[in-house]
């Protein structure tokens, strides 16, 4: 071996083991927030809310979206539910889930109401920026992030 060998081998061993020691430091820091599990492919529909939150400075990346629910009970009993969500909106590089205002079931503004009715969409999708309510009667979106603290 020359010389010339050995030096080229110890570059290639340094990038080697710099590369390793990058991508151990990446996997350290949890998981990249570009791999999200959101949905893209389901189908958008135009209409009101999709146009409020486009509006708004939103691109809607998804439609409705069924989320099935399995749960036991007295490791006997099956039930069997799911939860909807209306939309995927993103922002620059944040993501959320979009709820939409039911006349038969407005959300009062408390602390309990919001926690009772959105927390559930924020605690399946721990990765999304917030959730987006839109009221369609007023014409307003309302972020909303939730902070635990454990």
């Amino acid at each position: 071996m020359e010389q010339g060998d050995v030096k080229v081998i110890l570059l290639i061993l340094i990038i080697v083991v710099g590369i390793i020691f990058w991508r151990f430091q990446r996997w350290l820091d949890g998981p990249n927030k570009k791999r999200r599990r959101f949905p893209r492919h389901s189908e958008i529909p135009q209409d009101e809310v999709v146009e409020l939150l486009e509006g708004a400075g939103f691109d809607v990346i998804a439609g409705k979206t069924k989320i099935p629910i399995r749960m036991t009970i007295n490791e006997r009993e099956q039930l069997e539910s799911r939860l909807f969500i209306d939309y995927f909106a993103q922002k620059e590089e944040q993501i959320y889930l979009v709820k939409v205002a039911k006349e038969r079931k407005p959300l009062e503004m408390t602390g309990s109401a919001v926690r009772d009715m959105l927390l559930a969409y924020s605690l399946i999708y721990p990765e999304a920026d917030g959730v987006l309510y839109v009221d369609m009667a007023l014409n307003k979106i309302k972020k909303i992030t939730f902070h635990i603290e454990v």
